[in-house]
């Protein structure tokens, strides 16, 4: 069981490592398209979750200046 995930890892990772070595400028566009879904994902995370994030940050700030006080 072990043996063939190391395989499948050992593969997956040879894959992507012929992938990022393509000479071609394919691969270009493909990390292009991710990075914008990242981008884009991310602001609509930002603008929906604001408040949330704003109030965690605020604590763990808060947190940390209580324990160095």
């Amino acid at each position: 069981m072990s043996k063939t995930l190391k395989n499948k890892m050992q593969m997956a990772a040879m894959k992507a490592r012929n992938v990022l070595t393509n000479p071609r400028g394919d691969q270009m566009t493909g990390w292009l398209i991710v990075v914008l879904i990242v981008v884009v994902v991310g602001a609509v995370f930002m603008t929906l979750y604001q408040s949330s994030i704003t109030q965690i940050w605020n604590s763990i700030v808060s947190k940390i200046t209580n324990l160095l006080s």
